[in-house]
């Protein structure tokens, strides 16, 4: 198939946030001057932004199709959050990690939040967003409103960089709702303030015959 055709195979997508209903957006970032006591060399950025929206596949059952809706309203809120991300990071060259979560109402699946953010159609573009290659690490959960999310990030383009294992805490005031679904979107300009655990690039060689040793 070539790409031409691809374009026309697919399906209309929403071109604002208002075709898909959203509720409310919300960007948290934090920056962090200090950790364990030390100033960090430069300040360490950190940024979570999210949208809340009414979950779209209630009542319809677990053989429900959810590919079709996934495919008209995730790349707006991969284009829209990023976006946000790019903003208050100062450029997708600036940001070095990455990270995705889905938060469910009481009401849903936990697979209702995966067709929003486990398909190319959020995760594709959201990386080609942010410049990276990596698969994006992520969370997916149920929860009330008024919980607290931890959201894991590493490396957009190099995964299995140990520096770049971190996570950010949100919280979520008011969602979701029961009948509603929290798509966030995650991206740090750095490491961990830090960072001293080594690397894959230089870690011995430990299996379990470790535990055989001297017996």
């Amino acid at each position: 198939m070539t790409i031409k055709q691809t374009v026309i195979d697919m399906p209309a997508i929403a071109r604002t946030l208002s075709d898909i209903h959203v509720r409310a957006v919300r960007t948290v970032v934090e920056e962090v001057h200090a950790e364990g006591g030390s100033a960090t060399s430069t300040p360490w950025k950190i940024a979570a932004s999210y949208a809340v929206l009414p979950n779209p596949w209630l009542g319809q059952g677990t053989a429900s199709n959810l590919t079709d809706y996934a495919a008209y309203a995730a790349p707006i809120l991969a284009k829209e959050l990023g976006g946000r991300l790019i903003d208050h990071l100062d450029g997708a060259q600036n940001i070095e990690a990455f990270g995705k979560a889905a938060v469910v109402g009481l009401e849903g699946e936990i697979e209702h939040g995966g067709a929003f953010i486990h398909t190319p159609y959020f995760g594709n573009l959201f990386r080609e967003l942010l410049e990276g290659s990596s698969i994006i690490c992520f969370s997916e959960s149920r929860a009330e409103p008024s919980q607290s999310l931890r959201v894991p990030l590493w490396h957009k383009t190099a995964a299995a960089t140990r520096d770049y294992y971190q996570s950010m805490e949100v919280h979520l005031p008011d969602a979701p709702h029961a009948d509603e679904i929290v798509v966030m979107a995650v991206a740090a300009d750095g490491p961990r303030p830090h960072p001293r655990i080594g690397d894959r690039n230089t870690d011995p060689a430990v299996t379990l015959a470790i535990f055989e040793e001297g017996s």
